[in-house]
């Protein structure tokens, strides 16, 4: 057995991780989540691999904190069931809490307290919580110490949280919209701190975010909900190849109509075109095929598309876009319209 090996084994055996450990992060499994007669999430499934990063993406209201709170075992699900390394939140949060580090859209840390108190709480409370490594991570943030968490500015506040959470050395860490209210510079500086921490060590990340071209930067695999529904589920690798734009002329716009499967999306352009947005899982004359053939071999152009067209896409997003054949999701319930209105 290697040096490297050795270690590994050694860091999985003071965590508990034995041959019998689940290698799935989390496994959710038909998750739906209701408020009397609102559905907030509808038969989720979805798995997160041991040392990736899945950023769960949707609009407002789509039902990514209703899902991280069940996740956190905050509350109860109403269908269906969910393991957190193994285990049920709901009722080993206790327990599972020691393995895992979350920050909060809103931290929720003592107001009164600093972050040197906090820092001497949570080592009586955690047994491989690193003071030394919390501090320094403090300093390179710019986050003063001895002021009181209430004193702090948001992003302040939001890095501090992370610093702690890190600093518990977690399995897996849990960030609900870590970059809301901070700045280039704090945003930059958080994703830096994700990345090095990524590369020290394996830890898993759920992160839920607005912030889309930040996250694309550093997720390995993407969750879209829409609806409460999960609308598309990929590495985001495969997610880039799956969508494509694509420049269809005036002339060629009546040729593709008969011979090509219908879009995601369409908009007209200037030149009297269309852009239309493509789903390679969603046009069978494009299946196993590398490049666009068949009746698609004479369009105009095809460009790739960053995470951020893709979600506005797949969600609606962007109210130019006109929907041809929308991805299949959940429809929202008449109650939670109603109650949205």
């Amino acid at each position: 057995m290697s040096g490297e090996t050795e270690t590994r084994a050694a860091t999985e055996t003071n965590r508990g991780i034995g041959a019998d450990e689940p290698r799935t992060a989390i496994a959710v499994d038909g998750a739906s989540v209701r408020y009397g007669r609102i559905e907030a999430v509808r038969q989720v499934s979805l798995a997160v691999e041991p040392g990736s990063v899945y950023a769960l993406l949707g609009r407002n209201g789509a039902g990514k904190s209703s899902l991280v709170r069940c996740l956190l075992g905050q509350r109860p699900l109403s269908a269906g069931t969910i393991r957190l390394l193994g285990e049920d939140p709901w009722r080993h949060r206790t327990r599972l809490m020691e393995r895992i580090g979350v920050v909060a859209e809103r931290p929720d840390l003592p107001p009164h307290a600093t972050a040197r108190a906090l820092a001497g709480f949570v080592a009586r409370v955690r047994d491989r919580f690193d003071r030394t490594g919390f501090l320094a991570r403090l300093e390179r943030f710019g986050v003063p110490a001895h002021r009181p968490f209430r004193s702090l500015s948001r992003g302040q506040q939001t890095t501090a949280a992370l610093a702690l959470a890190l600093a518990t050395d977690p399995e897996l860490l849990v960030l609900d919209d870590p970059t809301l209210g901070l700045d280039s510079v704090a945003r930059k500086a958080l994703y830096c701190e994700l990345i090095e921490t990524l590369a020290a060590r394996e830890v898993t990340i759920l992160v839920t975010s607005h912030d889309l071209a930040g996250i694309e930067r550093i997720a390995t695999h993407v969750g879209i909900l829409v609806n409460g529904g999960l609308a598309v589920e990929e590495p985001i690798d495969a997610l880039r190849d799956r969508f494509c734009r694509v420049s269809v002329s005036a002339a060629e716009l009546a040729r593709l109509e008969a011979t090509a499967s219908a879009p995601l999306c369409r908009r007209p352009t200037a030149w009297g075109g269309e852009e239309w947005i493509v789903d390679r899982q969603r046009q069978p004359e494009l299946e196993g095929q590398p490049d666009f053939e068949g009746p698609w071999s004479d369009a105009s152009g095809r460009e790739p598309m960053d995470l951020e067209a893709i979600f506005e896409a797949v969600t609606g997003g962007d109210e130019v876009w006109r929907p041809a054949r929308p991805i299949a999701v959940p429809e929202e319930p008449v109650a939670k319209r109603e109650a949205l209105r």
